[in-house]
């Protein structure tokens, strides 16, 4: 499937257009802040051994809206003035769509392959983007669309549901990007609810199927074992001889009519799998317009790197992905041609204890 329209650029001229001029040369196993074009400086890093294993970025929605700051407060207006101007986010229709595909098309070329990467948008413009999404990486790399709540529910005026959520789509380079599988704590409410059954030594546990659907023709989860047969349509979730070894330890419960269960125990559960429908409401009092959680950035560095990972963020706005990474042991690379945004990411930094070491690197039309 392909998207197709007006101005579509091949995909070796976008890898073969012009790079920024680097007023510095980075400096390898340091974080690093651009300001620039961050397509030209995406192009300028195909040309050095920097690579990163995850990258995120939250860029227009092709909203026509003009972004701006004051240090009271961050307005989103439609006047042409430059007065507190963060940035114009005025390109729309086809034109935007090719302005997010070339940056996409060398965002995955700047990926490892365990490289991962996560793309913030709404509903306005989400499904164009999934099928560039899926043009670029492969629609076999799809890993998930996340629903992300974003405010309070809103009661306007007009005949169609509110709107509280935008979208993450969320692409691994390969099939073998770095997952370390995030949990939600379980509350004691719920972990009553879900192990509601307590073993002669009072550990509470609960019991699930040994076999899954689907069936397997040649398998050995789909051969017998203890004389027992997996039902019509289902395979054993496990090879037969684990099976074995489970029951062997007690971790099978058998029914009175001989039907085998798994024994899970909650003092080994490690808490709720995160779902696709995520909390994290934007800030009340923004550095920057249309700044992101703090904790959003967290999940998403967490599940999807390592510690000492590089990560890159080519709209890096209020630099909530560069403090996140830090945060966690993270390097980070922000790129943003925005002047307010480099003095927003700068002054954020300037701020902590101790202070962020970074090298800030200026492109020539800078």
């Amino acid at each position: 499937m392909e998207l197709c329209y007006p101005g579509k650029m091949p995909i070796d001229s976008v890898l073969g257009g012009p790079r920024a001029s680097l007023l510095q040369e980075p400096i390898p196993g340091r974080s690093m802040l651009i300001q620039g074009d961050n397509l030209a400086v995406l192009r300028s890093l195909l040309d050095r051994s920097i690579r990163f294993d995850l990258c995120y970025i939250d860029p227009p929605f092709a909203t026509g809206n003009v972004f701006r700051q004051s240090e009271e407060r961050t307005s989103t207006i439609s006047s042409s003035t430059s007065s507190g101007l963060a940035y114009r986010d005025q390109i729309k229709g086809s034109e935007f769509i090719e302005f997010m595909r070339q940056r996409i098309i060398l965002i995955r070329e700047l990926l490892t392959e365990e490289g991962s990467f996560y793309l913030h948008t709404d509903d306005k413009v989400g499904h164009y983007l999934k099928i560039i999404l899926d043009e670029v990486f492969g629609a076999r790399h799809f890993r998930n669309d996340i629903s992300r709540i974003k405010c309070n529910p809103k009661n306007f005026q007009r005949h169609a549901y509110g709107n509280s959520k935008d979208v993450i789509y969320f692409y691994g380079k390969s099939l073998k990007s770095i997952w370390n599988d995030p949990r939600e704590i379980t509350s004691d409410r719920e972990m009553e609810q879900l192990f509601r059954k307590v073993d002669a030594s009072g550990r509470r546990y609960t019991t699930v199927p040994l076999h899954a659907p689907g069936e397997t023709l040649n398998g050995a989860t789909s051969q017998p074992w203890r004389g027992l047969m997996p039902p019509a349509g289902r395979h054993w979730r496990s090879h037969p001889d684990e099976l074995e070894r489970l029951n062997q330890q007690g971790l099978i419960e058998w029914s009175s009519k001989g039907n085998p269960r798994r024994m899970l125990y909650a003092d080994e559960h490690r808490g709720k799998k995160v779902q696709d429908s995520w909390v994290f409401k934007d800030p009340p009092y923004p550095r920057y317009p249309t700044e992101k959680n703090m904790e959003l950035l967290m999940r998403i560095i967490t599940a999807s790197s390592r510690p000492g990972s590089f990560v890159l963020d080519c709209f890096a706005g209020s630099g909530t992905t560069l403090a996140a990474c830090q945060e966690l042991g993270r390097y980070w690379l922000g790129i943003d041609q925005s002047q307010a945004a480099v003095d927003t990411i700068q002054r954020r930094f300037s701020e902590t204890k101790p202070l962020v070491e970074y090298q800030f690197i200026r492109t020539e039309a800078c």
